[in-house]
């Protein structure tokens, strides 16, 4: 048997060769791991250029691109005429490859690496020696993974078969490895920021969890390649391990508070904010927040997009929260959170802004993720009443939280926190009958806003029914000018955005 040993990430590498090579293996390498192969671990190793009788060209770059080496890894073993054609250019097989690609990966995400640099480490014979031997699996052992040669190794020596579903495996982890290598270099190289014609995505399993969002579903985690912010690199303190729900929870209190510049806490129930709140003071916020709904808030997701201190944890009092989120923890913070041995603690960074991916059966909806710097100075009062500067701050406030509210949206707000909401529901005017009864007496002077356009006047009805004082909406629908009549009638200030922000 030969081996083709080209590797970059040396990780145990000497001793499998040295497995391979005491079982009777003979040895074909390159370059640095052919030189520590025979120096460093005294090994009998054929360098690729005496295989080939052509030199190593252009700095590297022209190693095992030769027919002699992927004629030896091609050639099909029940071949007759493929087995005589070796035979008659004197070529080898090759039965096992063992190889890993340039660093790409890590030299392209360095801060201030050139394209220069990075593009000098796209690896080109790697992949094609990778491929080749992976397309002809059934006869050769492709091994891309330093977690595979103990294994492999063992087999060998034991003079045990690799199966054919082993092989294919281990050729399916080949192609993957490649796979994922290109849309790397893709990604890196592609700086138009369109939606693409064609997308290949390069994600990594961080762990696996107990299940998905019920026990008989499956699930797992991953993170995107080269990003290293976000939810799914965050570091958990302390707590419980995560479940699929947890994380989902998790990501919307995180999103959520990232949203906003002031000090703001937001508690997370079901995808959807059932406590918000901004203010200079932290543990004031958090109190506020808990307060617009402390029913639902059990249970729920804290998160904070700024340090967490001593005194808002222990604002925490005796409610029970599943995950607690935020960018940093004060050392006195966590001896106070560390007394709920349960909780799940989360410390995260913000992630690269980016698409937003909606799978469907049989494909992906892609959409530029609804990020935008609002100007509030380009809303329009369309009422003859007009707003205070409270309303005005709180309709800012609410339009903002209402972005983060499921569709049909409507929040009500009053001195930056939310009092109560409505998601999810197929009317506008059911979600505002549900917002203002969760905020009850608070609904009284409170701002509405809603996150996308009254349909019908009806909605200004219920909103003055319930006690709201102003009204924060896109705008847009054909009967604006009865809205806007019916606002008039009962002298509700209302705004207009001119901007939408469904999330369904």
């Amino acid at each position: 048997m030969h081996a083709l040993i080209s590797v970059y990430d040396k990780t145990n590498i000497i001793t499998f060769a040295k497995s391979l090579a005491e079982s009777g293996v003979q040895l074909v390498s390159t370059g640095g791991t052919q030189k520590l192969l025979s120096e460093e671990a005294s090994l009998l190793v054929t360098p690729v250029a005496e295989v080939t009788q052509s030199p190593e060209m252009l700095d590297g770059r022209v190693k095992t691109l030769h027919p002699r080496i992927h004629g030896g890894i091609l050639a099909l073993r029940d071949s007759e005429d493929h087995m005589q054609q070796l035979k008659d250019h004197a070529i080898d097989p090759i039965d096992i490859v063992v190889s890993n690609l340039y660093p790409f990966e890590q030299v392209s995400s360095t801060p201030g690496v050139t394209i220069k640099e990075a593009v000098e480490n796209i690896d080109i014979g790697g992949p094609s020696m990778v491929r080749a031997a992976a397309k002809n699996f059934p006869s050769v052992i492709i091994v891309i993974d330093p977690n595979d040669y103990e294994w492999i190794g063992e087999r060998i020596r034991d003079n045990k078969p690799i199966s054919f579903n082993e092989r294919r495996s281990l050729a399916a982890k080949a192609f993957q490895h490649v796979a994922l290598y290109d849309t790397l270099v893709s990604s890196y190289l592609n700086d138009d920021k369109s939606l693409p014609l064609e997308l290949t995505l390069a994600y990594r399993q961080k762990y696996t969890l107990r299940y998905g969002e019920n026990p008989h579903q499956k699930a797992a985690v991953y993170s995107k390649v080269q990003s290293s912010g976000g939810l799914s690199w965050a570091t958990q303190i302390q707590g419980k391990e995560l479940s699929f729900n947890n994380i989902l929870d998790a990501e919307a209190a995180w999103n959520t508070v990232s949203d906003f510049n002031a000090d703001t806490v937001a508690i997370i129930k079901h995808h959807n904010p059932c406590g918000l709140a901004s203010d200079s003071d932290q543990p004031t916020a958090y109190t506020r927040a808990f307060e617009g709904d402390p029913v639902s808030a059990y249970g729920g997701i804290v998160a904070f997009n700024r340090t967490v201190t001593e005194e808002t944890c222990k604002a925490f009092g005796a409610t029970f929260y599943e995950v607690v989120v935020a960018p940093s923890y004060t050392p006195q913070a966590l001896t106070v959170l560390q007394r709920r041995k349960n909780l799940r603690v989360l410390e995260v960074t913000l992630a690269e802004k980016d698409l937003d991916y909606r799978f469907i059966p049989g494909g992906l909806l892609i959409q530029d993720a609804d990020i935008m710097e609002e100007d509030p100075t380009t809303w329009q009062i369309m009422t003859k009443e007009q707003p205070s500067e409270k309303q005005l701050e709180d309709m800012k406030f609410a339009w903002r939280a209402a972005k983060h509210v499921k569709s049909n949206a409507i929040v009500l707000a009053s001195t930056q926190t939310l009092l109560g909401m409505g998601a999810g529901q197929p009317n506008r005017v059911t979600s505002i009958h549900l917002a203002i009864r969760a905020a009850g007496e608070k609904a009284t002077g409170s701002v509405l806003a809603s996150d996308a356009m009254f349909p019908f006047p009806d909605n200004v009805e219920a909103a003055f029914a319930g006690g709201v004082g102003a009204i924060v909406q896109p705008g847009g629908s054909i009967r604006d000018a009865e809205i806007i009549e019916a606002a008039d009638k009962l002298s509700i200030p209302m705004v207009f955005t001119g901007v939408r922000h469904f999330k369904h």
